[in-house]
């Protein structure tokens, strides 16, 4: 091996995703109602327009902002008058664009739990900025506004919220009244949803995560707080008894009809309800963590579209939000001494990393690209710079690339930022 392997057939620039996030601000605005506009960014933006001022919902990151608002007033022929502004979760892709949209007397509306998300991500942005870049940034490459991009996720300025829903709550503009619902089963814990009972229309923003018809995103590699599978199954239920005859999303095309929405967020949440069952049922019957994310998998008929993660780590999500993170499988969870603290002792232990770096690519040549790690962590956790490990692991990374099928999104992110950091360390010796 000589860590100059073909490329994987998949890679993160071709999914779903990245085509549904895409910012291009040559895009023109979108009429889906008469009175409900459209523009597609990083999150799209929405308006529901009035004589007697406009709603908007969502506002794009901060550099966004000012083309999505343009684009707007270019659609309907006329400066806006913003009245409200409703974010459906704090992330900077729904906020960044505050400060463009908002004016003297516009009120904004975020769920409750908003002002403690966001304080998450200011007192954690040291922490939270490089696992993003980590597991992001092979995707994010192409983004011509790239370096632009990265600042509006971390620096984003704050808005003022001036009024926060803890369950419910409810709004009336030109004679149209909205309806607020909270829904932090969604990805993110403030998430809130926005319902035109007039209209039957419903913005959910990423409720059902960032692609409609994927599991929705318990957990995320880049760390957060823990989000619950039964409040999301709670929360989707929540929606489908409104009956909306047209479902809004954070991203990508709205649904249209009554049937089709019903059928595809019944479908999302018996998955996650399927999932959930069965790692609670594993975990009465006494199967530790790991026989779970390799047994549970979903049958053919909720089979979703390609998401976020694999099953696995629903599986996963779901039995530390219920167990925590001790699985009482050795004392040594408990103490600050992690497994590496030993790997230079075993790696002599087993003759030297020649040894383990042979081992790790039988392990390869049977199938085994996670055993491989395993090992290759010990050799080169002793011996960082050692070519042969480093060689083995660009050919496990480029085997679990090829098992995704270019379908779980972070996983892929990852496996693709792993792939190019080891070789560039083999570029350098």
């Amino acid at each position: 091996m000589n860590g100059r392997a073909a490329a994987p057939r998949h890679a993160s620039v071709n999914h779903p995703l990245v085509q549904a996030i895409v910012w291009d601000p040559t895009r023109e605005a979108e009429r889906i109602r008469d009175d409900v506009l459209m523009f597609r960014a990083t999150s799209n933006s929405y308006l529901v327009a009035s004589e007697d001022g406009d709603t908007v919902v969502n506002t794009g990151l901060d550099y966004q902002a000012p083309r999505i608002r343009e684009a707007f007033e270019q659609l309907l022929g006329r400066p806006l008058a913003v009245r409200t502004i409703v974010f459906t979760q704090h992330h900077a892709d729904h906020i960044g664009g505050w400060s463009v949209f908002a004016e003297p007397g516009t009120e904004t509306i975020a769920q409750a739990f908003h002002p403690e998300a966001r304080r998450d991500r200011r007192v954690l942005k040291d922490f939270f900025a490089p696992r993003l870049l980590r597991v992001l940034g092979s995707a994010n490459a192409a983004n011509p506004q790239l370096a632009e991009h990265r600042r509006a996720w971390v620096e984003t300025e704050e808005p003022t919220v001036t009024r926060l829903v803890d369950d419910a709550d409810a709004f009336e503009t030109g004679g149209r009244r909205f309806e607020l619902f909270s829904t932090p089963g969604g990805e993110a814990l403030d998430c809130l949803v926005v319902w035109l009972p007039g209209e039957k229309v419903v913005f959910t923003g990423n409720l059902t995560g960032a692609l409609h018809g994927a599991l929705p995103h318990l957990y995320t590699p880049r760390g957060d707080r823990q989000r619950s599978a039964r409040r999301f199954v709670h929360d989707v239920d929540r929606v489908l008894a409104l009956e909306p005859e047209l479902l809004v999303t954070g991203h990508g095309d709205p649904v249209e009809g009554t049937a089709r929405i019903r059928a595809e967020l019944t479908k999302v949440r018996d998955a996650v309800e399927y999932i959930d069952d069965r790692t609670v049922g594993g975990m009465n019957a006494g199967k530790d963590l790991w026989t779970l994310m390799n047994e549970v998998a979903l049958p053919p008929e909720l089979e979703p579209a390609p998401g976020r993660g694999p099953v696995s780590w629903y599986v996963r999500a779901i039995w530390e939000e219920h167990a925590g993170w001790f699985r009482q499988e050795s004392t040594t969870e408990l103490y600050g001494v992690p497994p590496s603290a030993v790997w230079s002792e075993l790696a002599e232990l087993a003759g030297g990393p020649d040894v383990l770096a042979r081992r790790a690519a039988d392990h390869l040549a049977a199938g085994r690209p996670v055993e491989a790690l395993h090992l290759l962590d010990i050799a080169l956790g002793a011996h960082p710079a050692h070519v042969p490990a480093l060689e083995v692991q660009v050919a496990a990374l480029e085997l679990l690339i090829d098992r995704t099928r270019g379908e779980p999104f972070d996983e892929l992110c990852w496996l693709e930022g792993e792939l190019a950091r080891v070789r560039f360390v083999l570029a350098g010796r």
